[in-house]
């Protein structure tokens, strides 16, 4: 599979830690606004379609757009860096955090009369259980670092070649991760054991074949971005400690 830009550009290090960028903001915007969707819209819901030679598939509803947050996610480790993805994915973090504790707090107020009958649907579509808020944010945290770690190693070792290989293969271990954690804390206990692990391993391989399906997409940002932004970064130097907002 081709590169996404004909001529390498040349790696960097740590002075360029100062650059403003002129679409860093936007991407940051878009991860956000694709992982606060995906999680509040459908994260409890399990769907159901019937597949010919493999029958009915249960998995999660959210699956269809949370892999893009991955995919957001390998474009900006690709492109800006291991740390600058680290600022994001915190910012994630502290917006999924703060739409849970709001979801929480509107739920709970005393509720007007002429509302009655329109609380119970609100509790049934933001009314998630602390054990499925509980898993959306380690999941979250746990995937979105593992894959950004396994990227920006992979760049290293394969010397900016083969993007393909570290976009999937990032993936494959940060959903890993995410598929595991997140159906093990949210409904262990609750669903029979052997739907939590069929809906974890559906899901795990539906969003993994959606990073393999959108590669070309993914090539085509990154190139852009590279040539636009005048970067392609490497983790040399870098700190990969996920508890810090430096770059």
């Amino acid at each position: 599979m081709p590169e996404s830009h004909a001529t390498p550009l040349p790696a960097v290090d740590a002075a360029h830690t100062g650059r403003v960028y002129r679409y860093y903001d936007f991407v940051m915007v878009a991860f956000v606004t694709v992982l606060l969707c995906s999680n509040l819209i459908g994260a409890a819901k399990a769907a159901q379609v019937t597949l010919p030679w493999i029958g009915p598939v249960t998995f999660g509803a959210g699956v269809l757009f949370f892999p893009i947050s991955y995919i957001f996610g390998d474009v900006l480790t690709e492109v800006y860096g291991y740390g600058r993805d680290r600022r994001v994915v915190w910012a994630g973090f502290t917006a999924l955090a703060f739409a849970t504790f709001m979801s929480l707090v509107v739920l709970k107020m005393p509720v007007a009369p002429f509302m009655a009958d329109y609380q119970k649907s609100l509790e049934d579509v933001f009314g998630n259980t602390w054990r499925i808020a509980l898993g959306s944010l380690i999941a979250f945290c746990c995937g979105s670092f593992t894959n950004s770690y396994v990227l920006a190693k992979m760049k290293l070792w394969s010397g900016g070649r083969w993007l393909w290989t570290r976009t999937i293969g990032s993936t494959l271990a940060g959903e890993l991760v995410d598929s595991s954690l997140f159906y093990v804390i949210a409904f262990y206990g609750i669903w029979p054991l052997e739907k939590v692990i069929q809906v974890a391993v559906a899901q795990y391989v539906l969003k993994t074949a959606w990073e393999v399906v959108m590669t070309p997409v993914t090539y085509k940002v990154v190139g852009f971005l590279k040539r636009a932004e005048n970067e392609d970064w490497f983790d040399r130097h870098t700190n990969f400690t996920p508890f810090r907002l430096k770059v």
